[in-house]
């Protein structure tokens, strides 16, 4: 286990029996979420933090679930005891978002009316739909305002819609490789994802569940999704042009390394994720946009009351730090100017999860400038 680790930690979870009613209209009924929390809500609960999974993130975080686990959570070089999320300040909590498959009710869990997975059933969701859960779970655990919510990619839209749809609730907020809505070049490759799974012959119109899992498409299209989460830079230093095999140039059984690359991390994300959920997430992304109900973008930024840091990378390809500057020019145009800090990295959107060292010092800094005031 390593030093400083939020240790053991065990994936909890609650279930909501009265109708949940989604963006789009329609309503879940029971809502399920997992979640888990790291340190200790404090007496007069003013020190919750919540944390914000990316696409394809679970509610585990931090910590390892069981002493035999080999990695601990996905970010846990950020949360524990004296690191930037520091557990013996703060009680963070991190949920499985709405429509994934860790836990919280999606696509493949069991519709009631039917004894059988929702598979397409399942109603579309948005990102206003999974903020609403979360504060749904915050008040049964007697949280009634956060310290911080934050988050990366994905993660980051989820905090900026938290401080634009419940304004009043959160006093700062942590946006990192993310943006207020994405660019059509990221719908493009999402949209190639969705193509992939659907066009799998064990797809089935989303009903496989069972059966043989629609295995290629989802790979494919998770092959599509790490070419945007790395950078020029980085598949130079990772691969070039090296060819991973010593067949010859001249067939198809030749691969290059970033070929090899791509085939292993697409289909040993097959092995740990559901192909409908990935649909729905990223249909959840595409359509994804702060402006919506506001009007315009600058419209929904105003609401924006909570200390706001925004962190970006360099090199990110999916969200380019030109969307950070748009955020920026407009919160200061109304008079709420963001903290911003632009990292030089050449890991692409993937530095929200390897640039430990810079990303926790400008964090930890935040925290401590939002806690004096």
């Amino acid at each position: 286990m390593k030093e400083n680790s939020a240790g053991l930690v065990r994936t909890q979870s609650v279930t909501f029996k009265e109708e949940f009613f989604l963006q789009s209209g329609r309503i879940l009924s029971p809502v399920t979420v997992a979640y888990e929390t790291y340190g200790s809500l404090n007496e007069d609960k003013s020190n919750a933090v919540l944390i914000c999974h990316a696409l394809t993130g679970s509610a585990h975080a931090a910590g390892y679930n069981s002493p035999d686990d080999e990695k601990p959570g996905w970010w846990d070089d950020m949360i524990g005891p004296g690191k930037a999320f520091d557990t013996d300040k703060y009680f963070v909590i991190c949920s499985n978002m709405l429509g994934s498959c860790y836990g919280t009710t999606g696509p493949s869990s069991v519709d009631p009316s039917t004894g059988r997975p929702y598979a397409l059933r399942f109603p579309v969701v948005t990102v206003k739909d999974m903020v609403k859960l979360q504060k749904k779970l915050l008040a049964r655990l007697g949280v009634e305002k956060l310290f911080c919510v934050a988050g990366g990619s994905m993660g980051g839209m989820q905090a900026l819609e938290w401080g634009v749809t419940y304004p009043d609730a959160a006093e700062s907020l942590i946006v990192i490789s993310s943006a207020g809505r994405i660019t059509p070049m990221a719908i493009a490759f999402n949209t190639i994802a969705r193509f992939a799974v659907k066009k799998d012959p064990n797809w089935m119109d989303g009903d496989y569940y069972g059966k043989a899992s629609p295995r290629d498409g989802l790979a494919i299209g998770r092959m599509a999704g790490h070419i945007t989460y790395l950078s020029d830079a980085a598949f130079h230093k990772k691969f070039g042009r090296r060819l991973g095999s010593q067949e010859s140039i001249y067939d198809f059984n030749s691969v290059y390394e970033v070929e090899n690359y791509l085939r292993y991390n697409g289909y040993k994300f097959t092995e740990r994720f559901d192909a409908n959920s990935y649909l729905y997430i990223l249909k959840a992304m595409d359509i994804f946009d702060l402006s919506y109900g506001f009007g315009s973008y600058e419209e929904a930024l105003k609401r924006l009351s909570a200390k706001t840091l925004l962190i970006d990378f360099t090199t990110d390809f999916l969200f380019p730090p030109y969307q950070t500057d748009e955020i920026v020019d407009i919160m200061t145009a109304c008079g709420n100017p963001p903290e911003r800090v632009t990292i030089d990295s050449d890991y692409g959107h993937d530095a929200f999860l390897l640039e430990f060292g810079e990303q926790a010092a400008v964090i930890s800094a935040f925290l401590r400038k939002v806690r004096k005031k």
